[in-house]
């Protein structure tokens, strides 16, 4: 199995980032986690805060080298149609991750482009959101 996890914009500064919302924990050591909790799967990890090269990196998805995608969209999650639109082209599962739960803050984060193209969303739950998307991509119903 093989799965893409990709972060969007100021995911690069988990730990120092508003701890109390977010958690304490860095993406480099959310993604150790994982390679460890999931040592059968074989993970490829990217980040970026620019738009367009979360398209470009969606896009070398279609190439067959992924089973599956956990996407973090961060901001992009509720303005980025070119995201979507890149999600959507996409033949492989996309599971939408957040470590919050967006409905239980502001209202903008209320809407998400991302979720009518993905197969599922997982909100709220700390890093533990990530382990949820993994299990979800590495069961035999994903």
């Amino acid at each position: 199995m093989r799965i893409l996890v990709i972060n969007g914009p100021n995911l690069n500064l988990l730990g120092k980032r508003e701890p109390e919302k977010y958690g304490t924990l860095s993406l480099w050591d959310i993604e150790n986690q994982l390679k460890k909790k999931f040592e059968s799967v074989k993970f490829e990890f990217y980040q970026s805060n620019v738009e367009g090269e979360i398209v470009n990196f969606l896009q070398k998805a279609m190439d067959g080298m992924t089973d599956g995608i956990i996407l973090n969209a961060g901001g992009y999650t509720h303005t980025s149609v070119a995201i979507r639109d890149a999600v959507a082209a996409l033949k492989v599962p996309v599971i939408e991750v957040h470590l919050t739960n967006p409905h239980a803050r502001e209202e903008f984060r209320h809407m998400s482009l991302m979720t009518g193209v993905c197969k599922g969303v997982i909100a709220g739950f700390g890093v533990l959101s990530y382990e949820l998307a993994v299990r979800a991509l590495t069961e035999k119903s994903a």
